[in-house]
Order: structure tokens, then C-alpha cells, then sequence
């Protein structure tokens, strides 16, 4: 285990709480034994014993517990980054909840109910006063308290003033991320390589989230004036709250600038000087809580888009095999509304975004005619030292970049089905692995304020995901479709388009961004300017024409320009005085505009709840192409001054209370609910968990040990080898495997699908799997039989076209796929379900919704059979230095690494790599015994 920071150690080093410092080792030394000379005292707040709070009844009864790896510490000195650098030396509090969550791997399978606790934390209310670590009056008010635990260090905030109460949220959370909330305000803003350097992992998110979301100050300024007047009381609640938690974050930036502890980052990019303590920490604003929530909704509420890239591989398979028949192949691979999806609502439909019986005004580009619109202009300097940078954190943006695609569960089961009688859940949302994690843990008790869990850094004037006095709730990511792409037709030049039968000229926003030489990250001096072209119906993303007419397509999304709305949802989920049951808790998250599946449990209800703002689309519009920017094909009751139009209602959005069992893991929702993302087919990862807990509910008397080995094993299953694997097999072992090599392969593919077809550790530690030979061929294979089985059907042209809607592959090893390595979420994406599909039919069984043929061999067992057993014994020979050819994280051949889960550096602390499991980031498990 890498070493800890002393206790005793001097204040600089024990000081709560990074961005890569990079710097050599060689220059470390020096410069540590500068900064342990004499110093200021670290921590100038008052400290005082806490005021008695209010009497909270906790309704838990001790069986409610969370985890959030790597700790709750995430803001470092520059002392601490040295000496993690240096010496691998971590602050208190910075990876102690690590070492838990990845014990679970193979500790899940002798859980009990009593060792929960080994692998998750109390998430109980309040501290026990033999394990209080800190008692702190933030800048000596007497109406807050944060009381910090031994354990964890999570901050227990409790006011006797509503102000004061998000006071204390504020000052906490830059206690504790205060450099990640810089960073990602900056991000929002599109400002990151001016503040952080040129790198071009910070141009990559920048680009990435400024491209989605380019503001101008008066339109984030814009946004809180719309949300505070339209939410009344709530919004003006919302508003007061906002700026007591800023007023307690930049009370801490003063008292840690004056008192010299501030995240060291701020010196290693050149904003202080660690000997003078010359330069300065910008206070935060409001508007720059709106730029966090605009990166943050980017990244995990705002599905769809991506019409131009279904139009592409429409216009592709149309070429190959004409329109009819084109098009009924592009169906068949689009499963819009597959009858064998999971989905998450048992036994009820509701329809929305479906293929229109006679599609009006949709807007196919002409071939090649296709350009993505420039965003990059004026550069000069140059990243050409990247190399010599952090590969990590370049690797971070990569993962940053995909978390819209996913990565979230929950398995809730109902009263009925467990040993207690009372519904039992676990369930969190899938963020990512970043140093310091997105999210942070706190407990907020205040007047109309009473809950515990977990919230965004900047964000976190409420507990955005975690437990109430008597219920907790949870997300994840559903991703049904709130973005259309509109084709303008432009007039007079390229930066005019026809609105509503006028010439208008397009809006343009700018962002120039200059930055200095950095030996650090190997980046010259450079700059560039972002520049985005508005219309009324969105930002301009493609060029192209259509049947000869020169357009623009554009992204017009329902919460552009309505981040903010959502902050009156979350504030009733911490009202204990507005949630006291399911319906309430419905229509908290009918407040929330980004596209969420809610899960909700009490002591004696469960409930579910589908977010978002689904525009009401113009008859006849096809949600799955770009459509004419016209007012026939405009959203219903659309007014483009704020980006307003009618939404289906909440009654139309799935939803379910007291179903038998919930699971979630970013699978359809129910039927005929068209989600944006491909995939959502006969195999799913969502199966996984369907699967396990169906047959828990069909046995009854379900624990909560049982519900997390369920969710823990699930986590561990390739979900090829489970659900398709078999299948394969049967095509191969139809006739005697003749071949020395096939054989060889299959009996180890065998083998490993009776073991369960977990990617598994031998024993805690031994960075072995079991069946590795089985998992490497597997991974060998996999890529190797999908091309061979569908590109000779497809034509090459369309196969590669179609991958840019749905990837081959996203096993935990697999770089290239959507979440890019070590970032621990797995087989979200994949052509799982068109190999079922498709090997079934080759072997002559039931397909509901097949495929518009048989692909593999054309449809005959033998063909299909020589065309398996040819590309396995092509896999087989494949060593693992081939299949796992190593990176900047793993040597090649290593396969456990090559799976690991790297905690991505976003700031100047680095973490040890852990075993794969796929499950949330944060997570719950919830057993009410007790009810208001």
C-alpha cells in the first residue's frame, strides 16, 4: 500500500487537501525542503464544540451504507504533491475509501448482512462522539458546525440558520475539491487552457463541452433569472441557498490563502508563488455554478443527437443495397423498439420518439457532401510535446468525454420479496474513476435541508444522489432523446440561414484562449480561438447539402439554456417536509430537466420516476434523422427566445411504484420508449442484472447482502461470454471440432462459461484471472468473428459506417472502444445483440425482431460453422502481449492491468491501479426499517 502522510507531520503536509504537478523527481527534494521550513499555522478557523442540533429521527436503523472511491479528501498541498510524487506518500482521507470498494471484487461471495461495513461505509446520520475527528466553526460563525469522522472524513454540516447551513455545504466542498470546482468552471467556460496550460488533453475538454454549451456571461446570468422566477418561492430559495454556499466557498479560498494551505495546483500552473504567495484564487460567482452545470448535464442528463451520423450509415446502406431494402437493413440494426430488450418497467408502454408511420420534412445530406463544422481557429504554439506529458490525464479526457454514454445501475426490490418485508436497494450512479472523484460525500441537516450522500463538486448545495431521513433515491443515466438536429438553409452567404421565411445572420460566439510554456506538460506557448456559429435553432455543427442546397445542421437540445432548472428538484429531495412517499418523490424529479432514471425506496415502498424534458415533436418527424428547420417540423409550442416548446407530461415519462423489482443499467426503460443510443437489443448488460435478481425475487427472502452480491457479481460477468458465448458454441460443437487448436479453445471457453464467465482475480491481489486463456482468446476473438460474420453481408463501407453508431467492442481491455482503457464501466456498447440475433437464426431458433437476414455464412450452419471455427483458431493463437499490447499504465501482456481501473488524475495526487469490476462509482445500500 503506498505510504501515508504522518499525522504528526507538519501542518503543510496534514492540511486537507489537486492537477499534475509534473514534475521531475530530481527537483523534488529541494524544493520539499523549502516548503517544510518554518510556516504559518495551516488552519486559522475557529474551532468550537458543535451546538446541539435538532432531534432527527434516523429511520435507517443502521442498514443504510455508501461507498465513494478514493476518498474524501481531494484537495492536496504543494508539499503533499511533491511527496506523492516523490514518495508515493498520500493526505489523510485521499484514498481510504478505495481499498474497500475494490475488496468487494472478491470479497462479495461470503458477504453477510454484518460484513457489509468491511466494504461500504456507515451512511447512518450524524457521528458518534468516539469518532469525531474535527469539530469546526467555518470563519468562526456560530449558526454551523462540520463535524468530520475518524473514518472517512466526510463533512456532518449542521446549521441552525438556513444560511448558515449552505454556508458550511460551500466551505466543505472547497475543504475538499476546491481545485476540481476551478477546473471544471473553467471547462464549462471554455477557458481551461488559460487557466490550467495548453495541454492537449485540457483543449480536448474544453473544445468538447464549449462546442455543447457556448455561453455568453449574460446568458448564464440569463439562466438563474429564468429558474429563480419560474420555480416562485422554490426558486428564490434556490437563489439564497446559491449564494450562501458561494459565500462559504471563497470564505475558504481567503482563509486557505491567507493561511497558505490552498490545493497546490494553484503553483505548479502559475497562479501563486509558493515562496511570496504573490497571484490569487478567483472567488466564485454565480454564473460560474451555471458553466458547472452545464458540463455536468453534458456529460450525464442531455440524450440524443447524432442524427447526421444515423443519416451517414442510412445513405451508406441505401447505396449498397437500395432505398427499400437499405433502409429495412438500417431498421433492423437501428432496434429501435426490439421486443427482446430489457427493460425497466415491467408490462406497460410508453411510446415516445418512434419511427413515424410516414416520415415529413427529414433532410438527408447528399453523399459526400458531409463536413464537421470548424471550431479551432488562429492557432499558433505548439502541442507537439504532448508526448512527454501526462498520458493520464489526457486518458481522463477520453474518459470524461464518454461518461454521457452511461455507466450507471440500481436493483431495487420490493417489501414482498425480502426477509425484513421492508424494499431494499443498492444503486449509484457510474462517474468515472478520477483523482479527486467528480462527486464528494456529506451529510446537510438544516432547516427544510436533511439528507446524506453524494453531490458534485460546485454543486453541492444539496445532496444530489443519497438518503433522506426515511428514503433514499438514486439515478442513472436513460438517455431518451431531447436533442433534434435541424438542416438551415442558408441564404446570401455561409453565415446566413432562412428562419421562418427570412434572411437571418448567424449569432457568433468567441473564445480566445492563450496560454504560457510549460516544461511540465511538454507544451510550448500557444493559443487559439473557439469559435461557434448560433442559430435559433441551436449551434451550427455540420455543413452539407441537401438535394443540392447549401445548409447547416444544428443541435437544438430542450436544456439548452436550462441547466439550472433542475436545482428545484433536487432541493425538494432534500425537503423531508416535501418528500414523505413515492408520489411525492415523483414529483420532485418531474423538476428535473436532464434525462435521468430515478429510483426511489422507504421502508415500505419502492418507486421509479423518468426524467427530462421530451419536446413534443411536429406529426410526422422522425427523431432518428436531421428534419427541414421549418415551422411544419419545429417542436410543438416552440419559442426560440428561451428555448421553451411543450414536453410530454409526466404521465407519459415511464414511471412505476411498487413494482416487484427495479433494475437499471442504462437499458431501455419500457416498451415502445425510444432511447437515442443503438444497442438496446437482446443482450444487454442490463440482463445481467435482470437475470440474477428475478431469480433472487422468485426464491424471496432477499437480503441486502444478496442484492449487493448480486450487483457484485454481475459486475464481474463478460457479458459476451455469458449471454453470447453459448450460443457461438453451439454453432461450433454442431459437428466435431476436429481441428487440435478449435478444440483446445473451445474446451477452455467451455470451461469458463460453467465457471460463471467471470473476469475474476484467482485470490484478493494475485493480479491473475482465472480462465485467462479462456478471456484471452475471447478477447481475441470477439473482434475478429464480428467482422468476419457480418462484413461480407454489410460490404466493407457499411460495416466500418455502422460502427460509428454502435462500436464492436467495449470490453474492459478494449482502448478503442467508447470509454477508452482502465476507465472500469464495461460492455455498455456492442454488437452483442446482432451476434445473438444472428446466431440463432443460423441455428434455427426463435428471433423476435431478427436481423433483415442471416449474416454468418449466409445463413448456413456449416458456412457459419468453418467461418467460427477459422477466426477462433486465429484468436487462440494470438499471445496476450498481442492481445494486450500495453500502454503508458501496463506492460504488454499483462492482462490484469490491461483491465484495471486507473483513478484518473485531475489533480496532483495519484492512486494505485485496481482489479476490474463493473459497477457505480458511488453507491447505496438502503434497508429502511422505519417510516415518518
Amino acid at each position: 500500500m503506498p505510504r501515508r502522510t504522518p499525522r504528526n507531520a507538519p501542518a503543510a503536509l496534514r492540511t486537507p487537501r489537486g492537477f499534475p504537478g509534473f514534475l521531475k523527481a530530481a527537483s523534488v527534494c529541494t524544493l520539499i525542503a523549502g516548503l517544510l521550513s518554518p510556516l504559518s499555522p495551516a488552519v486559522t478557523l475557529s474551532e468550537a464544540a458543535a451546538a446541539e442540533p435538532a432531534a432527527i429521527t434516523d429511520h435507517c436503523g443502521s442498514r443504510c451504507s455508501d461507498i465513494l472511491p478514493p476518498g474524501q479528501n481531494g484537495n492536496a498541498t504543494l508539499a503533499q504533491i511533491l511527496l506523492n510524487q516523490a514518495f508515493g506518500t498520500l493526505p489523510e482521507h485521499a484514498s481510504d475509501q478505495l481499498g474497500p470498494y475494490a475488496a468487494l471484487a472478491k470479497g462479495h461471495t461470503g458477504l453477510t448482512d454484518a460484513t457489509i461495513s468491511s466494504f461500504f461505509n456507515d451512511a447512518s446520520f450524524g457521528v458518534p462522539a468516539d469518532q469525531v475527528a474535527s469539530t469546526v466553526k467555518p470563519a468562526g460563525r456560530d449558526d454551523v458546525t462540520i463535524v468530520r469522522d475518524k473514518k472517512t472524513g466526510v463533512p456532518h454540516i449542521t446549521g441552525t440558520t438556513r444560511y448558515g447551513t449552505e454556508f458550511g455545504a460551500g466551505y466543505a466542498a472547497a475543504q475538499d475539491r476546491l481545485w476540481l470546482m476551478d477546473v471544471f468552471r473553467h471547462v464549462g467556460r471554455g477557458q481551461l487552457t488559460s487557466f490550467a496550460g495548453g495541454a492537449p488533453s485540457n483543449q480536448g475538454l474544453e473544445q468538447q463541452f464549449w462546442r455543447s454549451a457556448p455561453y455568453t456571461e449574460a446568458e448564464l446570468r440569463a439562466q438563474i433569472d429564468s429558474a429563480v422566477a419560474k420555480g416562485g418561492e422554490r426558486g428564490r430559495q434556490a437563489l439564497a441557498d446559491a449564494t450562501a454556499y458561494l459565500d462559504g466557498v471563497n470564505s475558504y479560498i481567503d482563509a486557505s490563502d491567507s493561511g497558505r494551505y490552498f490545493p497546490g495546483e494553484y503553483v505548479l500552473t502559475g497562479h501563486k508563488d509558493s515562496i511570496t504567495n504573490a497571484g490569487t484564487i478567483e472567488h466564485f460567482k454565480l454564473t460560474d455554478l451555471v458553466a458547472l452545470a452545464s458540463v455536468i448535464g453534458a456529460l450525464f442528463g442531455s440524450g440524443g443527437g447524432g442524427e447526421v451520423d444515423n443519416a451517414l450509415t442510412l445513405l451508406a446502406a441505401q447505396e449498397k443495397y437500395g432505398v427499400v431494402e437499405g433502409t429495412r437493413l438500417w431498421e433492423s440494426f437501428r432496434q429501435r423498439n426490439d421486443p427482446e430488450a430489457a427493460v425497466t418497467v415491467h408490462g406497460k408502454s410508453f411510446p415516445y420518439a418512434t419511427k413515424p408511420a410516414d416520415p415529413q420534412g427529414t433532410a438527408l445530406p447528399d453523399a459526400g457532401s458531409v463536413t464537421e463544422e470548424q471550431l479551432v481557429y488562429d492557432r499558433t504554439g505548439s502541442a507537439a510535446g504532448a508526448a512527454a506529458g501526462d498520458a493520464s490525464t489526457t486518458a481522463a479526457a477520453t474518459a470524461l468525454g464518454s461518461a454521457r454514454r452511461g455507466m450507471s445501475n440500481a436493483l431495487v426490490v420490493s417489501g414482498e420479496h425480502t426477509a425484513s418485508g421492508h424494499p431494499i436497494a443498492v444503486f449509484g450512479p457510474q462517474t468515472g474513476y478520477f483523482a479527486p472523484q467528480l462527486l464528494l460525500l456529506q451529510e446537510v441537516q438544516g432547516p427544510g435541508i436533511s439528507a446524506r450522500g453524494a453531490s458534485f463538486a460546485g454543486l453541492s448545495m444539496y445532496v444530489e444522489l443519497g438518503r433522506g431521513q426515511d428514503y433514499a433515491w438514486s439515478a442513472t443515466t436513460s438517455g431518451q432523446d431531447i436533442i433534434d438536429t435541424y438542416a438551415v438553409e442558408l441564404c446570401q452567404d455561409d453565415h446566413h440561414y432562412l428562419y421562418r421565411g427570412t434572411c437571418t445572420a448567424m449569432d457568433q460566439v468567441e473564445q480566445k484562449n492563450a496560454w504560457k510554456p510549460t516544461t511540465a506538460d511538454g507544451t510550448a506557448a500557444g493559443s487559439y480561438t473557439m469559435r461557434v456559429w448560433r442559430t435559433k435553432y441551436g449551434p451550427v455543427t455540420h455543413r452539407a447539402t441537401v438535394g443540392g442546397k447549401k445548409v447547416a445542421y444544428t443541435s437544438l437540445r430542450s436544456s439548452y439554456l436550462h441547466e439550472v432548472d433542475s436545482i428545484i428538484g433536487f432541493q425538494m429531495l432534500n425537503d423531508p417536509d416535501y418528500v414523505k412517499g413515492p408520489a411525492d418523490f415523483q414529483r420532485a424529479t418531474q423538476h428535473i430537466n436532464f434525462t435521468f432514471n430515478w429510483f426511489y425506496a422507504d421502508s415500505a415502498h419502492t418507486a421509479y420516476h423518468n426524467s427530462g424534458d421530451n419536446p413534443v415533436r411536429a406529426a410526422g418527424v422522425d427523431p432518428d434523422f436531421p428534419v427541414w428547420a421549418r415551422p411544419a417540423h419545429e417542436w410543438q409550442g416552440w419559442d426560440p427566445a428561451g428555448n421553451t416548446a411543450r414536453y410530454t407530461p409526466p404521465s407519459e415519462h415511464p414511471n412505476s411504484v411498487d413494482q416487484d423489482y427495479y433494475i437499471s443499467w442504462n437499458n431501455k426503460q419500457a416498451a415502445d420508449y425510444s432511447t437515442a443510443p443503438w444497442g438496446d437489443g437482446s443482450v444487454h448488460r442490463g440482463d445481467l442484472l435482470d437475470d440474477r435478481v428475478r431469480a433472487l425475487v422468485d426464491r424471496g427472502g432477499v437480503t441486502r447482502a444478496a442484492l449487493v452480491k448480486a450487483m457484485a457479481d454481475a459486475g464481474l460477468a463478460d457479458l459476451r461470454a455469458e449471454d453470447v458465448l453459448p450460443g457461438l458454441l453451439r454453432v461450433v460443437t454442431s459437428s466435431p471440432v476436429t481441428d487440435p487448436t478449435a478444440a483446445a479453445a473451445v474446451t477452455k471457453l467451455q470451461a469458463w462459461v460453467a465457471a460463471g464467465a467471470r473476469r475474476t482475480e484467482t485470490s484478493a491481489g494475485s493480479k491473475k484471472y482465472a480462465d485467462a486463456d479462456a478471456i484471452r482468446i475471447l478477447d481475441a476473438w470477439w473482434p475478429r468473428l464480428v467482422k468476419a460474420q457480418f462484413e461480407p453481408g454489410l460490404g466493407g463501407a457499411l460495416y466500418t459506417a455502422m460502427q460509428r453508431n454502435l462500436p464492436v467492442d467495449e470490453a474492459p481491455s478494449a482502448g478503442h472502444g467508447p470509454t477508452g482503457s482502465h476507465a472500469g464501466s464495461s460492455f455498455q456498447y456492442g454488437w452483442w445483440s446482432y451476434v445473438d440475433k444472428d446466431i440463432r437464426a443460423v441455428l434455427g431458433e426463435p428471433v423476435r425482431g431478427p436481423l433483415d437476414r442471416v449474416y454468418c455464412g449466409g445463413g448456413s450452419l456449416s458456412a457459419c460453422r468453418d467461418l467460427l471455427i477459422g477466426t477462433l483458431k486465429e484468436a487462440a493463437g494470438r499471445t496476450a502481449a498481442q492481445v494486450y499490447p500495453g500502454d503508458e499504465q501496463c506492460a504488454a501482456g499483462d492482462q490484469w492491468c490491461a483491465d484495471a481501473i486507473v483513478q484518473r488524475t485531475l489533480g496532483g495526487i495519484k492512486h494505485g491501479k485496481i482489479s476490474w469490476q463493473n459497477r457505480p462509482t458511488y453507491q447505496q445500500v438502503v434497508e429502511f426499517t422505519s417510516h415518518r
